[in-house]
C-alpha cells in the first residue's frame, strides 16, 4: 500500500503564496505521474496540474503562469507552488500518484492524498 501525506495549506490573502507538498511512502516500486486536484464546495474534483515522469506538465487554465508542479524524486514527493493566488482558488487540494509497487507491471497503484484546505481571502 503507498500512503501520501499532504502539507503546506492554510489561509492567506488574495495575491500571495502558498506551497502544498505531497510525500509518498510504502511499498513503492516506480512512479509513473503525479498530480494535483482541487474540489472547491458543490463542484466536482477538477485537475490542476500534472506531470508524468519523464513527460511534459500540465496545466489548469485557471492557473497557467501562477502555479509550479515539481518533483523530488529522491524523496518521492510532488510540490504545488502557487502564486498570485485569487479567491477562486479556494478548494482542497489533492496530490494523485500513479506507479508500481514491485517490478511486474500488475502490481500497480493509484493513490490519493487526504486533501489540504487552501483559503484565500480578498
Amino acid at each position: 500500500q503507498v500512503q501520501l501525506v499532504e502539507s503546506g495549506g492554510g489561509l492567506v490573502q488574495a495575491g500571495g503564496s502558498l506551497r502544498l507538498s505531497c510525500a509518498a511512502s510504502g511499498s513503492i516500486y516506480s512512479i509513473s505521474a503525479m498530480g494535483w486536484y482541487r474540489q472547491a464546495p458543490g463542484n466536482q474534483r477538477e485537475l490542476v496540474a500534472s506531470l508524468p515522469v519523464g513527460g511534459s506538465t500540465n496545466y489548469a487554465d485557471s492557473v497557467k503562469g501562477r502555479f509550479t508542479i515539481a518533483r523530488d524524486a529522491a524523496k518521492n514527493t510532488v510540490y504545488l507552488q502557487m502564486n498570485s493566488l485569487k479567491p477562486e482558488d479556494t478548494a482542497v487540494y489533492y496530490c494523485n500518484m500513479r506507479g508500481q509497487r514491485a517490478p511486474s507491471s500488475i502490481m500497480k497503484f493509484v493513490s490519493w492524498g487526504q486533501g489540504t484546505q487552501v483559503t484565500v481571502s480578498s
